[in-house]
């Protein structure tokens, strides 16, 4: 039975003496969630199983402090964790382009960094000054003047032999050869020629064996240079060793009980021994073109990839914009003459880096948006490994030598948050996801309206108010912001959980409070921030509204019409969303085509319109075709509508006006239609009967309300009305009426001041019902039909026998004319 609504039903009303407290300054803080059972349970979850594959997908819709919410959270869980290590690249001696990898406890890489730079810098001083000492000097002479010695008593030896032979030893810059010499010296070329042929063969006989004698000198002087050169080299690695071995020893002391670093100790060791005669080069002038003496120094730095100094638990990373180097990491370049190099100390960590041993919270779009970001991350998660790679290196032509940094051990919680559809996307689209994110934390968009909840919500305004230095609020602040709250989800039971919206508003509260001089924020001063909110966003509404009352749009609040009944859509534009009143027509007439959808004719109507206006249809035949077929043509149109129409919300307002246009009854036009329809003629609740209400509402005001004036709305949209002040004033005074229909017979009878009509026992219509009407019409549609089929033979189709009588209930349970056997 229709009902006309109450003023209080029209909005639920917060007491501010059910608030047990004067001001939110007064509260205690808030620790973690404003509800959200099931968000915190699966959270707890999530966080608390260790095993690979347990990261977390949070989702639920925008401004619901998911972010905030999941970084307050994990930020408790990793105060009570270990800090991790700290991660470091250095030099790998035996493969420069395979940086290694040092794992150090946590605030230990800093310091080691700090002790290799000490380290270089004493070797530059005291290894050029021990190779300035006496002693090696010394040693050095020692090893040139055996050197010496044991050249000249080879030389002496090979002169020796070539003398017997009557040849001498001449040194020339090209090295040692032979002359001839049968008197004791070289003979000149022209003595040489003068010679008879028999001693020129003789003395070539002789030379040969010479020349064997000089190669074989030639030989040991080599071997005697090079045993003298490795005489002098270790006595250098000699020198330099006993030189920094004291350094070294107290680096290992520093560093005991750590095996990477002891064994990256002992290979710098040895090359810094090995390359000890480089430091000789010191306080030689540059030259511009040139690196700088001990330049080779720079592979002893240690890059401290993750430095953990300061931190009390695991790190808690929110990487914002997840690019593939922010996310995995990257290798930078530096120009030199024209070209890009690079070597470890350019090795740059990424949020994994950073993250691991701890919690990483990324945005999921964010993710998928970027290339290849999101398969690196899979692979990093199932390897349980960072590996820092070029990501367009396989797609180059020709590959150029780069880094390839040994991969760092992975231990992370990813903590994804994205909205539902993209969950269930990739829940069906990428077979790893449910492998990788197995714990799914669903925030709900609405909190029960409760004493507890309400008190949760005015700390949670404390909390805000403490920590951005805003005005505290008073209970009745609080109160007309939980009215607000339940406007926002439309439900006088819930309480929105976009805490995101109820900041904004908490911000702009307090500003106008400040503004008006107010120690506290009071109901005043929030309705004042919504009235000025709606009017910075509702240019576009203000001059809808005006263009109505002008009569540029066709709207009618009075009088009574047929075939025309008003109906109400929504528009949203940014954050604000208005109602809009709008023409609905029908017109009618006997044909068989059935009911044209001009919104969908012209391609003005979505998919869920066109099937709503199917489901019109399909509740016409069914009530009014039991004993003939349907005879009508029937057109629905939504006047001075030029933009595509979408919902089904409209679906009972067109019906009520092609049935008008049927039977020729006129409708009240001082009501508006909103509510979709089944085709057994219930109504069903629709999504913004707040704000449509409220713009027919405001239309009717503008003109002059009557007192006639109202909104039939579905009967299960009651619990969420949260009316402006204005209506529910209005409906106080009867100057405005709201009812909620439940179904379509009961609409009718409002609308059109006559009676539905049920079917009686006979299957019949009352008479002077609109029903009865509305089935008068169709049979005398039928007429028409068959008069015109007379008239034109060759449209006559074949006869079939009459349809059975239709069968109505009676008393017994059994059809008319029944008989038992």
């Amino acid at each position: 039975m229709t009902r006309r609504l109450k003023p209080e039903e029209l909005r639920a009303v917060c007491d501010p003496a059910t608030l047990p407290f004067r001001s939110t300054a007064e509260l205690p803080p808030l620790d973690g969630l404003i509800g959200q059972e099931r968000a915190a349970s699966a959270t707890a979850f999530g966080v608390g199983v260790r095993h690979a594959g347990y990261n977390l997908f949070v989702l639920g819709p925008a401004r619901t402090g998911k972010t905030s919410s999941m970084k307050r959270v994990l930020a408790r869980a990793a105060e009570r964790e270990p800090v991790p290590p700290d991660y470091c690249y250095v030099h790998n001696f035996a493969d420069p382009y395979r940086p290694t990898a040092l794992e150090v406890p946590a605030g230990r890489g800093r310091g080691l960094r700090e002790a290799m730079r000490r380290l270089a810098e004493e070797c530059k001083t005291r290894l050029p000054r021990a190779f300035e000492g006496e002693e090696f000097e010394r040693q050095k002479s020692r090893i040139l003047e055996d050197l010496n010695r044991r050249q000249q008593e080879e030389m002496t030896r090979l002169e020796e032999v070539a003398r017997t032979q009557k040849f001498a030893v001449l040194r020339t810059p090209a090295g040692m050869a032979l002359a001839p010499a049968p008197h004791g010296e070289p003979l000149s070329a022209s003595e040489y020629a003068a010679l008879p042929e028999a001693v020129k063969q003789e003395m070539q006989h002789g030379g040969a064996a010479v020349e064997e004698q000089m190669e074989a000198s030639r030989r040991r002087l080599r071997l005697l240079e090079r045993e003298a050169r490795d005489a002098h080299e270790r006595l250098v690695r000699d020198v330099a060793a006993a030189a920094v071995r004291p350094l070294f020893q107290e680096l290992r002391e520093q560093f005991a009980g750590l095996p990477g670093v002891e064994r990256y100790l002992g290979e710098v060791e040895q090359d810094l021994v090995a390359h000890a005669e480089d430091f000789r080069a010191e306080g030689k002038p540059d030259l511009p073109f040139m690196p700088p003496p001990g330049r080779f120094l720079d592979r002893y730095e240690v890059n401290v990839l993750v430095d953990r100094s300061g931190l009390g638990g695991a790190p808690v990373v929110q990487e914002p914009n997840p690019t593939y180097g922010n996310l995995m990491g990257r290798t930078e370049h530096r120009a030199h003459f024209g070209t890009l190099v690079t070597d470890f100390s350019l090795i740059r960590a990424g949020a994994l880096h950073r993250a691991n041993g701890g919690y990483l919270i990324l945005d999921a779009l964010d993710v998928l948006r970027h290339p290849m970001v999101w398969d690196a991350l899979k692979k990093a998660l199932k390897t349980r490994s960072i590996r820092i790679e070029d990501p367009l290196e396989e797609w180059r032509l020709a590959s150029s030598a780069g880094l390839a940094p040994q991969p760092i051990p992975l231990s992370v919680k990813v903590v994804l948050i994205g909205s539902p559809m993209l969950y269930y996307l990739l829940s069906a689209l990428d077979e790893d996801f449910h492998e990788l994110f197995k714990v799914k934390v669903d925030f709900d968009d609405s909190l029960p309206r409760t004493p507890e909840f309400e008190l949760l919500y005015a700390r949670f305004v404390g909390n805000a108010c403490r920590e951005e230095g805003l005005l505290p609020f008073s209970s009745d602040g609080i109160a007309r912001l939980l009215e607000h709250c339940s406007r926002l989800i439309a439900d006088q039971r819930r309480l929105t959980s976009r805490l995101g919206d109820v900041l904004d508003l908490v911000r702009e509260s307090s500003f106008w409070a400040g503004q008006r001089g107010h120690a506290l924020v009071l109901a005043g001063d929030v309705d004042h921030s919504i009235t000025q909110k709606t009017y910075r966003a509702n240019l576009l509404e203000e001059r809808t509204r005006r263009i109505i009352t002008e009569g540029t749009l066709l709207i009618d609040t009075s009088g009574r019409t047929v075939g025309q009944v008003n109906g109400i859509a929504v528009l949203a534009l940014g954050d604000h969303v208005f109602g809009r009143p709008s023409r609905i027509t029908a017109r009618t007439y006997a044909g068989e085509p059935g009911v044209v959808d001009i919104e969908r004719e012209a391609k003005l109507g979505g998919p869920i319109h066109s099937k709503g206006v199917m489901i019109l249809a399909g509740y016409v035949a069914g009530r009014y075709a039991r004993e003939r077929p349907l005879a009508l043509s029937a057109s629905i149109a939504f006047e001075q509508q030029y933009e595509e129409i979408e919902g089904d919300s409209a679906s009972s307002a067109e019906l009520y006006a092609l049935l008008s246009s049927l039977t020729g009854i006129p409708i009240e036009q001082g009501l508006a239609v909103t509510g979709s329809m089944n085709q057994r003629g219930e109504i069903q609740p629709i999504g913004g009967v707040n704000e449509k209400i409220e713009g027919f509402f405001d239309v009717c005001r503008a003109r002059g309300l009557t007192g006639s004036q109202g909104v039939l709305m579905p009967e299960p949209n009651a619990r969420h009305l949260m009316l402006r002040e204005d209506v529910v004033e209005a409906v106080r005074a009867e100057r405005f009426h709201v009812y909620a229909v439940a179904t379509v017979d009961e609409g009718l009878a409002l609308l059109t001041g006559c009676e539905a009509g049920d079917r009686g026992p006979d299957g019949r219509f009352p008479e002077g019902s609109i029903n009865a009407a509305v089935e008068s019409a169709l049979a005398a549609n039928v007429e028409r039909l068959k008069e015109m089929h007379v008239e034109k033979p060759h449209l006559i189709v074949q006869p079939t026998e009459e349809p059975a009588e239709p069968w109505s209930p009676t008393p017994g349970g059994r059809p008319p004319g029944h008989k038992e056997e």
